[in-house]
């Protein structure tokens, strides 16, 4: 606080007194601390958490709400079928998502996927399918339910389907036969026919029955080796060439849009033919009455100038000369431009004289 000294007078002898008028003064009050003032230990942990979460976010940034992979699902198969982690998953034709991953789980199949922008119905059912001819496989969700399916929900064996590989299966038979000792085999087989000679006659053909197989194996085995070896050589050119046949697929797939889009062209094209084809037979209907009269008369025209070809070729061929001497008389102006042989005093005095004589 301050104090201020003033003088004020009074009636007037100029006397003056002194007196003191305090003034007050107002602080402005800090609000918190400054920045270099806080304590540093509880900023670093707070910058440390956000650290912390935004890595986890990082990482983890498919599986979040706006920006993820979408919804993620789990289903049991009896096998893989050969289904593989980034395999495609489709609805109606339409890829939807990913195949996460795929496990065995107590002798199960157990494969996680997620689906983004695709209804799951709670009845859904998913098939593992052929995406191309040497063996590369997608799963086919045929969504059915009213309600969606609980992501937390596995959906069962019974609500599934695997396909039969056939390319495995194949290798496996042509690595089995190649393993069987054929001649051990016929050997193996016809001692066990001799054993069953004494039995009864029900027995008997069997066993000799697999003894003649056993020997036409045999016999065959050079073919069998070598057909199942070719057989084996053709699977593995075309495994080869998997990339090969995609991209043939595909672009056989753009070659059926295009006809399919070309289809609806043509076809609007024939539907409008037959509309101008129908207007134009209205067209022909309406004037049949004035057309046929017109085509008679001009029938009978061409007739008659046919007729008369050689006599208006004639009369063309006349008028040339008399055209000619025409338009040299009024091709020279706005006048006509002619001669008159022996038009003078002499001339017209001999011609009177010559008319007056005949006469």
């Amino acid at each position: 606080m301050t104090e201020r000294e003033s003088t004020a007078g009074s009636g007037g002898g100029g006397s003056a007194g002194k007196y003191t008028e305090p003034i007050k003064t107002t602080k402005t009050p800090r609000i918190g601390k400054s920045f270099t003032s806080r304590n540093p230990t509880p900023i670093g942990a707070i910058g440390l958490v956000f650290i912390v979460a935004l890595l986890f976010a990082a990482f983890n940034a498919s599986k979040l709400p706006l920006i993820g992979g979408g919804t993620e699902y789990t289903a049991i198969f009896s096998e893989s079928a050969n289904l593989k982690e980034g395999d495609d998953v489709r609805i109606a034709g339409v890829k939807v998502g990913d195949v996460s991953t795929v496990s065995v789980n107590n002798n199960k199949v157990r494969v996680t996927f997620t689906v983004k922008n695709g209804f799951v119905g709670d009845r859904s059912t998913v098939d593992i399918k052929l995406r191309t001819l040497l063996g590369a496989k997608y799963l086919a969700i045929d969504s059915i339910g009213s309600k969606s399916q609980n992501a937390g929900s596995v959906i069962t064996q019974d609500r599934t389907t695997s396909p039969f590989d056939v390319y495995p299966a194949f290798t496996a038979l042509t690595n089995t036969v190649d393993n069987i000792n054929t001649a051990q085999l016929q050997k193996a087989l016809g001692v066990l026919a001799d054993d069953f000679r004494g039995t009864p006659s029900t027995v008997g053909p069997v066993v000799q029955g697999l003894s003649r197989l056993s020997t036409t194996i045999a016999s065959r085995d050079l073919e069998l080796r070598t057909l199942l070896s070719r057989a084996n050589q053709v699977t593995g050119v075309l495994a080869a060439r998997d990339a090969d046949l995609q991209k043939l697929l595909s672009d056989g797939n753009l070659l059926l849009d295009e006809l399919n889009q070309r289809r609806d062209t043509i076809h609007s094209l024939l539907i409008n033919t037959q509309v101008l084809s129908a207007q134009l037979s209205g067209l022909v209907d309406d004037n049949q009455k004035t057309l046929g009269p017109l085509l008679n008369n001009l029938d009978t025209l061409l007739t008659l100038l046919k007729n008369n070809e050689d006599s208006l070729n004639r009369g063309l061929a006349l008028l040339g000369p008399f055209y000619r001497v025409f338009n040299n008389v009024i091709g020279n102006g706005r006048w006509f431009d002619n001669y008159i042989y022996n038009l003078n005093g002499a001339g017209v005095v001999g011609l009177l004289a010559g008319s007056l004589g005949g006469s």
